[in-house]
């Protein structure tokens, strides 16, 4: 009998959750690991959400938040996707001293800095994005910036360099993202798949206003009551104004997630092969 693949992704944002969703459907066991407090954005297409309600749903699959390693396998068995809060990933070692075997480690938190896992801290490795290094902190890194190379696998070197611009819907690019315009705590009663006129409040920052940069759908926001600091994200604005986007995994998501399930058949296939 085929051994169960088990792989542990680390960020359960809209890409990390893609992932998750992909493999999932094709019957592997994931389960994700969080921040006790996430800073998703896109919170209607992440199991990260799972942590402050207790289920999140994308698409599908249903995410349910566990408070330990003991309560995973039982969400496994009930065809969910578990989410555990462990920054410090000690998750890997409780899965092995369970007697189970970790197929993959996927870092999805695209945190475009290099992460404080060396390469060897799991059987296989991948990284997402900008910040990893092949050899050094991963085994394989899957491209994430939008172009001919997305979602393709790079073994040797590293992904593209940060572009810094965000992906563009028209001609909207910058403005679509909403950031924090001071230190403080961030307040909204908005809801994401709402539609906004230009101008329209959507919340506030130690007293001062957030508003629609123009005509569009809340396409994500950062959860209510979250410690901000100056030009943090905070949301995202969709100028196509279809609520109907909100509410799937996103074409990059999938492209990524198609490169991640790619690795992990290579790296078993060259196990199998010695």
């Amino acid at each position: 009998m085929k051994k169960q693949q088990i792989v542990l992704i680390r960020g359960g944002g809209d890409l990390a959750s893609g992932i998750a969703l992909r493999l999932h459907r094709v019957g592997m066991r994931v389960v994700i690991t969080e921040l006790a407090q996430p800073l998703v954005i896109r919170r209607s297409v992440a199991f990260a959400e799972a942590v402050y309600n207790g289920v999140a749903q994308v698409e599908d699959v249903k995410g349910r938040f566990v408070g330990s390693f003991n309560q995973v396998e039982k969400a496994w068995n009930d065809r969910e996707v578990p989410v555990l809060v462990d920054p410090e990933s000690v998750l890997i070692k409780e899965i092995e001293i369970a007697g189970l075997e970790l197929t993959a480690l996927v870092d999805g938190r695209m945190t475009k800095r290099p992460p404080y896992l060396k390469s060897g801290a799991a059987p296989f490795m991948i990284g997402l994005g900008p910040g990893f290094i092949v050899g050094e902190n991963c085994d394989v890194i899957v491209e994430t910036n939008r172009g001919h190379y997305l979602g393709r696998l790079i073994w040797q070197g590293t992904a593209q360099p940060n572009t810094g611009r965000p992906e563009g819907f028209g001609n909207q690019y910058h403005d679509r993202v909403l950031r924090s315009p001071a230190n403080g705590i961030w307040q909204s009663a908005r809801r994401i798949c709402e539609n906004l006129k230009e101008g329209e409040a959507i919340g506030e920052v130690n007293g001062i206003a957030v508003v629609a940069p123009f005509d569009g759908v809340i396409r994500g926001l950062l959860h209510p009551g979250l410690y901000v600091t100056q030009g943090f994200k905070i949301g995202d604005i969709d100028p196509r104004n279809d609520p109907q986007y909100c509410r799937y995994v996103s074409d990059k998501a999938l492209a990524v997630a198609g490169g991640v399930l790619e690795a992990i058949l290579i790296s078993e296939s060259m196990a199998d092969n010695g």
